[in-house]
């Protein structure tokens, strides 16, 4: 409903109009409908009681959801194999060190040179408190975690056409569009145009609220003075003796602001997939999949390249290449099969599943994303501009700049994250060249930190679609296509069931690949029950 459209504004309508100025409910019920930003379902570990002996499960896939699966059979007491397309388990739990190589579609190869103990992480990079499957095995694994900083006041927010360029403090920005927007509203209420609808005393309290929220004065202006500078900073600030006094700071003017666009970015932090705390592994994100794999490392077999998946009313046969030894088709059988290779490849595979499925599988596409990592010769953004971690938001083509969650106050050198790029800049990236994809964010990022010229060593570049083993970032579901394929993609075909953040509602997540494995192997090992 738009409020442009009532006569009367009931109280209801009043206090939603305030939460979707100052938190993000409305976008969590927006993000959810999508599929993007539900708690996670994790009811604890799964108890997986009465396998048949001698039973047999083939994985493919050593990615997370992968590795969760072959961790449970094997503990459940199934033989299990797991064939893997790389040389490494994790999948998209992907660190990218120093002294790693990676070639990507197309043969271009890029060989990192960043210094011990600096990485990035192309894939996930962060974990919400409330994805509880993937904190369970990092906790049950013992892998230790650090927080990750999604939001900092002091990071930028920065628009090319406003300010004449300038990036803006994010504090800066939020303070005055609370502060502006808290003080219209109070005038609304000052009026007693809402008299009918909301009491007198609610009234007092609501404008008490507007005050405090928004940092108002005793006339209830947004103004400069000691109100909105200790929300939004000093010009000055306080010190100690005999330095100098400290000095309010000048907030935005409202018109100017509101024209800037930059506030689009500062409710990041409201949305419930990024509420604090958040989590990243100490030393990469890989480490929790790096975790599991040791667990099952005799399990998995590497460098296996799938190239056909066959099932009759006894068993599943897999055709794969050993790209070690690629003159000869390989074959191994199992009695059940479980594949989690992202659908944008399986879509590639001869699989012999029902025309449900096929469809399924044929249907959902997988959505561009480039990350760059670019190493500086000192951490310039701590030292210069005292911001440590978080992300500066931008209308660049680069989108965003994240500084790392760790290391704080190291002298040495700093890799940050000089791009995360979504949708058509994200196309215009991968058809570059990784050299051309990080000179592009070097210009760009120069904009916003001018130490970039001086300061830079190297960098890395990965455009999604390139990826070898995923073509593509993660499934981008929509909610036609959910109705039309999503059960039955999810759905047991025979002897084959499919699992990974595209068998789930939480895609692109890592939590969304534990989920489906546990429901997959949950399901399926009732199957293997019934049918014994």
């Amino acid at each position: 409903m738009s409020i442009r459209n009532t006569t009367s504004l009931s109280r209801r309508a009043l206090l939603g109009m305030i939460g979707r100025v100052a938190g993000g409910a409305a976008m969590y019920q927006a993000m959810s409908a999508l599929g993007f930003a539900e708690s996670s379902p994790y009811a604890g570990p799964i108890e997986l009681e009465g396998a048949p002996k001698g039973t047999s499960i083939l994985i493919l896939g050593a990615g997370v959801a992968g590795l969760v699966a072959a961790l449970e059979l094997r503990d459940a007491g199934y033989q299990v194999k797991v064939l893997e397309y790389n040389q490494r388990a994790g999948g998209r739990a992907w660190t990218i060190r120093g002294g790693d190589t990676y070639t990507e579609l197309g043969g271009a190869s890029q060989h990192c040179e960043f210094e011990p103990g600096l990485y990035l992480n192309p894939g996930p990079w962060r974990i919400p408190f409330h994805h509880h499957g993937i904190l369970h095995y990092a906790r049950r694994l013992k892998v230790p975690l650090e927080p990750f900083m999604q939001v900092n006041y002091n990071a930028y927010v920065h628009s090319r056409s406003a300010f004449g360029g300038a990036p803006q403090r994010f504090r800066h920005v939020q303070s005055d569009y609370q502060g502006h927007v808290a003080e219209l509203l109070s005038k609304a209420v000052k009026q007693r145009g809402l008299d009918a609808e909301v009491s007198q005393e609610d009234q007092e309290k609501l404008l008490e609220s507007l005050r405090k929220w928004g940092a108002l004065n005793s006339d209830y202006r947004y103004a400069r003075g000691a109100e909105s500078s200790d929300r939004r900073g000093f010009e000055v600030y306080p010190g100690g003796g005999l330095m100098p006094r400290p000095e309010f700071s000048t907030p935005l003017a409202p018109h100017e602001l509101l024209g800037s666009g930059v506030w689009r970015h500062i409710s990041e932090g409201n949305e419930y997939e990024h509420h604090s705390p958040i989590f990243q592994p100490v030393g990469g994100m890989d480490q929790i999949a790096q975790a599991i794999y040791r667990e099952v490392a005799p399990l998995v077999q590497f460098d296996a390249k799938v190239t056909k998946i066959d099932q009759d009313d006894r068993g599943v046969t897999v055709s794969y290449l050993d790209r070690e030894h690629p003159q000869a088709v390989r074959e191994v059988r199992a009695d059940w099969c479980i594949c989690t290779i992202p659908l944008s490849i399986l879509s590639q595979i001869d699989i012999t599943v029902g025309p449900a499925m096929h469809a399924a599988i044929e249907a959902l596409p997988y959505d561009a994303a480039v990350k760059i990592g670019l190493q500086f010769k000192r951490r310039f953004w701590e030292q210069d501009e005292q911001i440590f971690g978080g992300i500066t938001y931008t209308d660049l083509p680069i989108e965003m700049v994240s500084y790392p969650s760790t290391g704080y106050g190291s002298t040495g050198k700093g890799v940050l994250l000089g791009a995360y790029i979504w949708g058509v800049n994200a196309y215009e990236f991968t058809s570059m060249s990784p050299a051309q994809r990080i000179a592009a964010a070097l210009k760009y990022g120069a904009q916003i930190h001018s130490q970039y010229e001086t300061e830079f060593e190297n960098g890395v570049a990965v455009g999604w679609h390139r990826v070898p083993w995923t073509n593509g970032c993660y499934g981008l579901w929509t909610d036609d296509l959910r109705d039309k394929h999503y059960d039955n993609l999810c759905q047991i075909d025979g002897r084959i069931a499919l699992t990974g953040e595209h068998a789930s509602r939480i895609p692109a997540w890592q939590e969304g690949a534990v989920l489906s494995a546990l429901d997959a192997i949950t399901r399926l090992h009732a199957l293997i029950r019934a049918k014994a």
